[in-house]
């Protein structure tokens, strides 16, 4: 990249903050913003996300969630932020949306991961959620444990790494979420991932464990893993 291209996309983000900086500092009426949320710039959605006060009704939070995935990582990550206030709110608007959810959890961005995984614990109470929404990441996260347990860590590749990325989350997710999960489904998930060679998913294995009354042979057989990290647990 040469002097005049770095000129050019300094100028960029110098004219890109002093338009968030100008959204930010107006006062907008709800309506106003959830009219930034359906066709605002990255800008406008990024400001909005972060400065409405609330979702009055399933249109809005429709609206609000198609921001969550498939658009601008800006945009993406004011959105997850602020979910778990409006889902704390009205947890029953938001049953349908697992499929959304279960795209969030996995976004390439972790702060996107880590906030829609703190959102969703409130609706750990809605049955019909949690009956959708465990039941396809129960069939995620063995598809990818069945998988990485041959993964060949230091290869490297861009598929591995991305892989092991998605798995780490699903259990992180998991962990959250066991008491939900059929003692079957676990142990099959726990027996593939307590042997898989990258330890942090060693250790999300015994983070999950050390959350549940069950499976004292695996919490045992991770208490002398080579890690620290995973011995912990």
């Amino acid at each position: 990249m040469n002097s005049d291209d770095l000129e050019i996309l300094n100028k960029r983000y110098k004219e890109d903050f002093e338009k968030a900086l100008k959204i930010y500092e107006n006062e907008y009426s709800h309506n106003e913003l959830i009219e930034f949320l359906k066709s605002g710039s990255v800008v406008e959605k990024q400001i909005a996300a972060l400065k409405i006060n609330n979702l009055k009704t399933k249109e809005e939070v429709a609206v609000f969630l198609s921001n969550l995935t498939g658009c601008d990582g800006k945009i993406r990550e004011a959105v997850s932020f602020r979910l778990k206030d409006f889902i704390s709110d009205n947890p029953e608007w938001y049953i349908e949306y697992y499929e959304k959810f279960l795209d969030a959890i996995v976004d390439i961005n972790g702060n996107i991961c880590r906030n829609t995984i703190a959102a969703i614990k409130f609706l750990k109470n809605e049955e019909i959620f949690c009956s959708n929404f465990v039941k396809i990441l129960i069939e995620k996260t063995l598809i990818i444990a069945e998988e990485a347990k041959d993964f060949d860590i230091q290869d490297g590749r861009y598929k591995i790494n991305k892989q092991m990325f998605k798995l780490y989350w699903y259990l992180e997710t998991i962990s959250e979420f066991a008491d939900k999960i059929p003692d079957c489904s676990l142990e099959k998930i726990l027996n593939l991932t307590k042997n898989i060679t990258d330890y942090t998913i060693r250790e999300k294995t015994a983070k999950i464990l050390s959350k549940i009354d069950k499976f004292e042979h695996l919490k045992l057989e991770l208490k002398c893993d080579e890690n620290y990290y995973v011995r912990r647990f």
